[in-house]
């Protein structure tokens, strides 16, 4: 497992460190959207980001699953890892890991946003949605690649959120730091080591 887990940061560093990259960009053409515009942009992304997670990890699971265990799965559990997977690593990544940026960086406005919490009408939906496709036509493919950049563009909005007027090349780099890191961990975990974690391997006792 922890080979897999290096594997996966290594092969997934260089699209993230681009994901972050096209943040950064969108930052200096969307420095000065007002705070309420970037609230409701985060609450486009966050949940499309809920929905593709929520996809990958649990297609992956089950694919997985199926393939090593001659009892297959069950729904209870393809809900669960589905849903945990989704809901607590996608908040990890869009919403705690950008709010301790804001604390690091000292931004003015900063304040944390969990989607699963405020708005649970729309968030938690969605990634039943993404378990429910999974569950008919599980995919791993497409869904992965934009889960990392919308990851990537969610955790900057919850950050452009909490800017302020006081932006500086310092400030900048801090962002891209954090929009990394936000990414590049938790969408790794999600959608390819925590599902992974329950599956048991053909004659393993």
């Amino acid at each position: 497992m922890l080979k897999q887990i290096s594997k996966e940061l290594k092969d997934h560093a260089p699209f993230t460190f681009f994901g972050a990259l096209t943040g950064i960009i969108a930052m200096v053409l969307f420095s000065q959207l007002p705070s309420h515009t970037s609230y409701t942009i985060f609450y486009i992304l966050h949940p499309i980001h809920v929905l593709l997670s929520a996809l990958v990890t649990s297609s992956i699971f089950k694919i997985h699953r199926y393939r090593s265990m001659s009892g297959g799965y069950t729904l209870p559990a393809l809900l669960v890892i589905g849903y945990t997977g989704s809901i607590g690593i996608a908040t990890i990544s869009d919403s705690i890991i950008p709010f301790l940026g804001e604390i690091l960086l000292n931004m003015p406005e900063r304040e944390i946003h969990i989607g699963f919490v405020e708005k649970w009408w729309l968030v938690n939906p969605l990634a039943f949605l993404g378990i429910s496709i999974s569950y008919f036509r599980p995919t791993t493919k497409f869904p992965h690649a934009g889960h990392v950049l919308l990851s990537t563009w969610a955790s900057l909005f919850h950050m452009i959120m909490a800017q302020g007027d006081n932006l500086n090349m310092i400030l900048y780099i801090g962002i891209f730091i954090f929009l990394f890191l936000a990414v590049w961990i938790p969408c790794c975990v999600s959608d390819i080591v925590f599902p992974l974690l329950f599956v048991k391997e053909r004659g393993a006792t």
